[in-house]
């Protein structure tokens, strides 16, 4: 009985987020009939898909040891980029729009990669804190933005990419969902079997050994900060998608939530642990919570009330599992 007893308590220690994930599902199917519908669950799915994308790029980041506090101008401005190249190349008969927005998306890639260049070079040449330097980089890339964008929402927009932001294969899994698992399929295999993702968790652990056993730390944490921002660029693509339009003020608040979702995963937001299925967990945990919430009809501030009670929450698990261990 003993035996079974602890069985059952590792088990619970080991699986908790998905046993606390499946409690909640029964209780929120209790308490709305409509909870467990196809169409609420895919649309759980399709809303956790683009902050989720950028969520297993900040993994990377946190595992590493740093934060990339960016991401929401990142994501507005992949949008505004697509949608203001396409729109003047087709007005200069360069390409129809259809062509142009494909430029537009490659040129938000290299704008990506030369932002997370950038942050890289300051948290690791000239020391910055990850998030100052990020804070200060999403105040350029918003003004940025702003700039280019004149202040109003660009719409020179492909109807193709409305189909990837807003359609759905089979007429039930919406196009954003494939999106989230490859993302998740890639920076899972890249954490967990690659010499980069032994490299992200070795620096993100101790950053002075890793270097000492012949780690090139620089070279991991600016690759990390490049991967979460190009995240960023799918993200915001799709969000554009979605209502076919680019604006600088989208994706607001969108740091928290990743960080949110890492954090509840298990990973340390000291760096050195943490998973990308931990990840993908943490943002269905926030999905389901944010939908229950939304069916109950609970006042929309209060549901920031609850969303950063399970942050301080899940942090302090983290903090008493990892003394645990220790001890």
């Amino acid at each position: 009985m003993e035996k079974s007893s602890k069985k059952i308590s590792k088990f619970i220690e080991q699986y908790m987020l998905e046993v606390v994930i499946v409690v909640m599902i029964v209780f929120m199917s209790f308490l709305s009939p409509h909870f467990l519908k196809v169409n609420n669950i895919m649309n759980i799915l399709r809303n956790i898909s683009l902050q989720g994308i950028v969520a297993f790029g900040m993994t990377l980041t946190i595992v590493c040891g740093e934060l990339d506090l960016s991401v929401p101008s990142s994501v507005a401005t992949a949008g505004v980029l697509t949608a203001l190249i396409g729109g003047k190349l087709e007005s200069a008969g360069i390409m129809p729009l259809q062509y142009g927005a494909i430029v537009g998306i490659l040129v938000s890639c290299v704008f990506a990669a030369v932002v997370g260049l950038i942050n890289g070079i300051c948290i690791t040449k000239f020391r910055i804190p990850a998030m100052i330097a990020t804070i200060a980089m999403n105040y350029i890339i918003y003004g940025f933005s702003a700039f280019i964008s004149k202040g109003y929402p660009v719409t020179t927009l492909p109807s193709w990419l409305s189909v990837i932001g807003s359609g759905k294969i089979f007429g039930v899994i919406p196009v954003p969902v494939i999106f989230l698992l490859i993302v998740f399929a890639i920076t899972f295999y890249l954490l967990k079997y690659t010499k980069y993702g032994r490299a992200c968790l070795a620096v993100g652990g101790n950053a002075e050994s890793a270097r000492l056993s012949g780690i090139n730390v620089v070279k991991t944490k600016i690759i990390t900060m490049i991967i979460v921002q190009v995240c960023c660029v799918l993200s915001g693509v799709l969000l554009s998608g979605q209502v076919m339009s680019g604006t600088f003020s989208f994706a607001k608040g969108w740091e928290m939530t990743a960080i949110s979702s890492v954090v509840i995963g298990g990973s340390s937001i000291a760096g050195g642990t943490g998973n990308v299925k931990g990840t993908f967990l943490g943002i269905i945990f926030l999905g389901v919570i944010l939908n229950g919430m939304t069916l109950m009809n609970v006042n929309d501030y209060l549901q920031y009330v609850v969303r950063g009670v399970l942050m301080i929450g899940a942090v302090m698990l983290n903090a008493m599992m990892a003394n645990k261990n220790r001890g």
